[in-house]
């Protein structure tokens, strides 16, 4: 083989192994709940953005209860949330009801709610970070599956 014939192979070979890893590289919502959280939440991707959403486990009567988001881009840096605005709107049963979170420090969103901590229990959370469009995702943070890997 001459020296670019050796060249056009190797770049083909890298090309090739490439494009069959990245869709493995993704974070989807299963890949994100197979993964550890910093603060035992439930991770989802929006945008260049990770929120993961913390809801307190034992709330199995409608009580006001406090929602922390904790923001970090992909690698896991934390993004100051000065300026943001959020909110989250929870679906339980044939509850719904909303929370405005507001900026608490370094990463976080804080905010409360009447909610219950029920497997059919769904949020979707809205985050404008500053100068940035809203950026949206959706939490099922209480399903059975979701639950077993925030306590390891």
């Amino acid at each position: 083989m001459t020296s670019l014939t050796k060249i056009v192979s190797t770049v083909a070979t890298v090309l090739a192994l490439a494009s069959s890893i990245s869709p493995a590289l993704a974070h989807d919502d299963a890949y994100l709940d197979t993964l550890k959280s910093a603060n035992g939440g439930q991770v989802r991707m929006a945008g260049v953005y990770h929120f993961e959403l913390v809801m307190a486990k034992d709330s199995k009567d409608a009580k006001e209860k406090q929602i922390m988001v904790y923001v970090t881009d992909h690698a896991g840096t934390k993004i100051p949330t000065a300026g943001a605005t959020a909110n989250a709107t929870i679906l339980s049963g044939k509850t719904k009801t909303g929370a405005s979170l507001v900026p608490d420090g370094d990463n976080r969103l804080k905010g409360s709610a009447k909610y219950i901590a029920g497997a059919d229990t769904k949020v979707v959370l809205s985050v404008s970070m500053p100068g940035k469009p809203a950026e949206q995702a959706r939490y099922t943070p209480f399903a059975i599956g979701t639950e077993e890997h925030m306590h390891h």
